[in-house]
């Protein structure tokens, strides 16, 4: 575990511990209020994050902004991860050795920004936070407490992106972030 920003920093900036570490351009730890109240986890960077280094700046983080607007949430007051900080290839799920790797560095940004709630965004997140006995269509909606924090699955914007039908289930879980800040 890293003590500080800066060791975990350098730590994902020189990670060669799985084989994504050779496709990417930038290292995408995270972004926000390292001191949110509401921390995000969703699963690895995209071709739009690889390039910019920077989580959720593609369609799903340009309709996870709509759904912070939406409920008077400034992306800033928040802080956003993902499992793995580099581009799976073609942007498929991280494989389970590749989110192992990455699992030590996720831990310390929770540990680091100490949120009152994180909120996990698809299967890949709340299997690698909650375990892999959870599924998202089952577990989406309901609150668990794990280490003292309310965490709350919902669905991945990018399965919004894939099936509209999913929209209602993601704003409806989104607004009860409301009732527990």
């Amino acid at each position: 575990m890293y003590q500080n920003w800066e060791e975990l920093e350098q730590a994902c900036n020189n990670c060669k511990k799985c084989k994504l570490c050779n496709g990417r351009k930038n290292v995408v730890i995270g972004t926000g209020n390292k001191n949110a109240k509401i921390m995000f986890i969703g699963e690895g960077p995209g071709a739009d994050e690889d390039t910019q280094g920077i989580p959720f700046v593609g369609k799903a983080g340009q309709l996870m902004n709509k759904a912070f607007e939406g409920l008077g949430i400034k992306r800033e007051e928040v802080y956003i991860a993902n499992i793995v900080k580099c581009r799976p290839p073609q942007n498929r799920n991280p494989e389970k050795e590749e989110a192992d790797a990455c699992k030590e560095y996720i831990e310390t940004q929770i540990n680091l920004v100490n949120p009152e709630i994180i909120i996990l965004l698809g299967s890949v997140a709340l299997k690698n936070i909650l375990g892999e006995q959870y599924g998202i269509t089952s577990s989406r909606g309901k609150w668990f407490e794990k280490d003292g924090r309310k965490i709350l699955p919902t669905f991945h914007p990018a399965a919004l992106l894939r099936d509209e039908t999913k929209k209602i289930n993601f704003w409806q879980d989104l607004k009860m972030i409301t009732n527990k800040i």
